[in-house]
This record gives structure tokens, sequence and C-alpha cells, in this order.
């Protein structure tokens, strides 16, 4: 098949990549000039392994990925260090880091050359049918893949928009110029309103990331000054990781999800995959890695569909990631309720259910999130 990507993010990479792969002629158009990723840290759990492992793709992406928090003490804590659970080695030994440009690039070099079109607005039809315009240009394809993003236009171009909602936090991301002493440990710190995250990279650099509840579009004189204040007081190694990220590679960005989940990926055959189809708040960990999983899904499905079989195929395609999709936006929605709380009654309540909620059961409970199965052996 001629089938046409729009987006060269994750979720469009693998696609491209694993649909290649199989045969398919493939095109990938990308609205930005260079389509070096932006961003820093990244984490992927077994799901997106597992998932890349059914198209071929595991070994390039695990190679240059970390396993290093299977070794350490994760979980949550308050702000003067106090643990208030500790994750199980199981709910983590499967779990990868790595940094985002890097996974970028590696699957950009998966690729084909040519493959990317740089430089390209590419809008879907309407009306679903499978064909691309690109300014005067019009492409005719079997199928179009639109994986552009939470703001998505062609998703809002399909009438499948359900509009994004500001989640009622920003985030700040970074990663240190050097190497951390982090003593064993690398958890989430839960404070009111305010959350930080550290996750040892493959080059021993550190990623972090820290969350503050504020109105929407709040600027300040100096980032770094600002989530150094935010989280001043905090337990080390936090203040050293901040101070060991330099000031012009830090990113800010106020953290948004899709408003309800979509009724339907799939509009003809023009098909939503990644944050187009279902971004999710970043509190689970899961939006690079249900992009990835609807990849794979896709390719997978693919591979036993004629063209004429292909309306039934799509169809299956958004039932399944629909559910699975859904499922996760939901709880995504829950855990940063709780993990965001900010009134003293409410972290009160949160740390202390914590603290008596055995560590064996919420790791039971992220297991769920981490499991992917290839579509044939999915439930009906």
């Amino acid at each position: 098949m001629h089938i046409a990507v729009i987006g060269a993010g994750i979720a469009g990479l693998v696609a491209a990549a694993s649909l290649q792969r199989d045969g398919h002629d493939v095109k990938v158009y990308e609205q930005r000039t260079d389509p070096n990723a932006d961003g820093a840290g990244l984490t992927l759990f077994g799901n997106a392994f597992a998932a890349l492992d059914a198209v071929g793709l595991n070994e390039p992406i695990q190679a240059i990925t970390s396993n290093t928090l299977a070794t350490l003490h994760t979980g949550q804590r308050t702000p003067d260090g106090t643990w208030l659970t500790t994750m199980p080695r199981a709910t983590v030994e499967k779990l990868h880091t790595v940094h985002r440009v890097t996974l970028h690039n590696t699957l950009r070099e998966l690729l084909a050359p040519g493959t990317i079109q740089t430089g390209v607005q590419a809008q879907v039809a309407a009306d679903g049918t499978p064909r691309v315009t690109t300014g005067e240009t019009t492409e005719i394809a079997d199928l179009v893949l639109a994986a552009d993003g939470l703001r998505s236009r062609n998703r809002h171009r399909l009438g499948l928009d359900t509009g994004i909602t500001y989640s009622g936090y920003t985030a700040w991301r970074g990663v240190t110029s050097r190497p951390v002493e982090l003593s064993g440990v690398a958890a989430e710190t839960w404070g009111r309103g305010r959350i930080f995250g550290i996750v040892p990279l493959p080059d021993d650099t550190v990623y972090w990331f820290g969350t503050r509840n504020i109105a929407a579009n709040a600027t300040f004189a100096s980032e770094h000054d600002a989530v150094a204040d935010t989280f001043a007081g905090w337990h080390q190694p936090i203040p050293e990781c901040i101070t060991a990220t330099p000031p012009n590679t830090l990113l800010r960005h106020d953290v948004y999800a899709l408003h309800k989940p979509l009724k339907t990926l799939v509009l003809g055959r023009t098909v939503l995959l990644g944050d187009a189809a279902h971004a999710m708040l970043p509190n689970l960990g899961q939006g690079a890695g249900q992009g990835i999983e609807d990849a794979v899904t896709l390719t997978l499905l693919l591979r036993h569909t004629s063209t004429r079989g292909l309306d039934a195929t799509l169809e299956q395609y958004s039932r399944l990631r629909s559910r699975r999709t859904g499922t996760l936006w939901r709880q995504s929605q829950l855990m940063a309720n709780v993990a965001q709380a900010q009134s003293p009654v409410a972290t009160g309540l949160r740390n202390l259910g914590m603290r008596l909620t055995p560590a064996p059961l919420l790791g039971a409970v992220s297991q769920r999130f981490h499991t992917w199965r290839p579509p044939n052996s999915a439930a009906p």
C-alpha cells in the first residue's frame, strides 16, 4: 500500500519504520524544516518494548536506552525526603529511559533515505478520503495516518476533535550537564500542588521534571530562578539537579490534554495516532508508549489485510485502541488529581492513603498499564 504519514514525532516515525519494513510505500510529511525533536528525557515501559519487538524494532531502540531505574530505590517521597511508598522491583524492571532527541534521531535513521519531507503543512481530506494536500499539490494514497500531535489540525478537520483542556499545572523539564549523585534513589517527590521527578539517563546525566499548580500562560523573568524557588528547601538531590542544569536548556510548558476521549480514531481511510488520537496527561508516563502501541497495532493488523478489506481493519484498530487509550486517559486524569492535590486536607489524606496502601497492590495496579498484547490475542 501507499501510506502517507503526517507528523514525524515518535508515533509517526514508529509507524513509518514498521510499515516500511513490511514493504509498504511510506512517505512522512513534517511541518518543521528541521525535524529534530525538542524535549528532555523519556521513560518507556515494558508495553512499549513488547510492541516494538512485534515489528522488529526492539533491538535498535533498546540499545540507546538505560535500565538503571530497575537497580534503584523508586517510589514517592515528601519534600523532606520521607518515603510515602516504594514501588516493587517488578514494576520498574522493564522500564527504560532515553533522551527524547536520541530516540527521535534513531527512529529517523531506521527509515529509507528520502522518506521524510520537511517544511510541509500537510492536510487530510475532511471526509476521510485517503489524500494529502500540501499547498497546491494533492497526493492520493491508500491510507493516511495523522500523527500531528496534541493540537492536531487534522483531527479538527476530520470533525473528530473534542478540544483540549488545561490541566491546571505547568511543567519544567531539564537534563543536567553532568552526573549528579543519586545515592541509589530515583523517585518522585510529591508536595502541595508540586511534583519533582528524577530519572537517570544512559550517559549518567539526569533528566528531571518539576510541576506546579498555576494559572495558564504564567510568565517568569527567569525560568531557572522560578523552578529553583518552587522547590527551594526540598530534599537533595533536587536542588543539585536544578543547579546542574544550564538555564538555556531548561524547558517549560503548560500541560494540556484532550477534553475527553474521542469516539473514534478513524474516518474513512484516515487514521489518528499518538497524541492526535489520545493526548493524555503525563502522570502515568504512557504518552509515548501509547503512540508506539498505536503504530504497531495498525502495522500488525495491516499484515493480514488487502485494500478491499481495509475498512474493517481500520474499524478494528479504532475499537482496540479507543478502549485501551480511553482507559489510560481517564486514569491519567485521576492520577493528576491525586498527585497535584494542593490543600492541606487533600494532601494529608493522599499521603496517609499512600502510606497505608501495600506496595504490592500499587505495583499490581501499575503493571496492568504496562502490559501490551498484539491484536490477534486481544480480547474481542
